[in-house]
């Protein structure tokens, strides 16, 4: 089993995040994680990050929506859940579910996550990487304001299981960084090595932004 790519889904879910996303004055990290949700078709997306709801949120939520796919996001306590769910209720986008207690003990609840973002300012966040079971498909990871890591010299193959076999990784200056890696578990089969697949960096011509998808 692999991720594949779906050019028609991520420019859906690309669209109507834009749509949803206007009221946030912010860099088209939204934009760009909805269109990479949607494309790779997630199932299981999960999101851990920091503070309030952000327009990531909205543009994984908006993701789901399009792939049929389980959305959920991890914060630390009663008063952060109702915060989440009051601003996503605000911006008119259905909410995930919203799971409480400490993320890398309930990230292990979960099965088959092929899209996981995670706020690289968190104490956990190698941690949550390493206790997440991927999806035997593969799994797009995402480590969202990599410019203020907490982790020095972090490293892809330093925080994930012995399990997970890296297959492409890409630094972004999209937001604050974005560091994004697509990962093999267990040994699973990926076609970007059979040389008929391949990574494309496009270039927003009007916001001068640099998206990478895989064709």
């Amino acid at each position: 089993m692999q991720l594949l790519w779906s050019p028609e889904t991520a420019s859906k879910a690309y669209i109507d995040t834009v749509k949803s996303c206007k009221i946030f004055q912010e860099s088209g990290e939204a934009e760009l994680m909805s269109a990479m949700a949607g494309g790779w078709n997630a199932k299981t997306i999960v999101e851990v990050h920091i503070g309030a709801v952000t327009s990531t949120s909205i543009g994984l939520a908006i993701a789901a929506r399009h792939t049929g796919g389980r959305h959920f996001c991890l914060v630390s306590d009663e008063g952060s859940r109702l915060e989440y769910l009051n601003a996503m209720h605000a911006a008119g986008v259905p909410p995930p579910k919203v799971l409480v207690g400490r993320a890398e003990e309930v990230v292990v609840g979960l099965f088959d996550v092929d899209f996981l973002v995670v706020d690289g300012r968190r104490k956990d966040f190698d941690r949550v990487l390493r206790f997440a079971k991927l999806s035997h498909r593969g799994a797009v990871l995402v480590c969202q304001n990599a410019s203020q890591r907490t982790m020095p010299g972090f490293t892809w193959g330093g925080v994930l299981c012995s399990t997970a076999r890296i297959m492409r990784s890409v630094a972004l200056p999209v937001g604050n960084g974005l560091d994004i890696a697509y990962v093999a578990y267990n040994g699973g089969a990926i076609d970007s090595m059979n040389g008929t697949s391949r990574w494309v960096t496009h270039i927003d011509q009007q916001s001068g932004e640099e998206h990478v998808i895989r064709r």
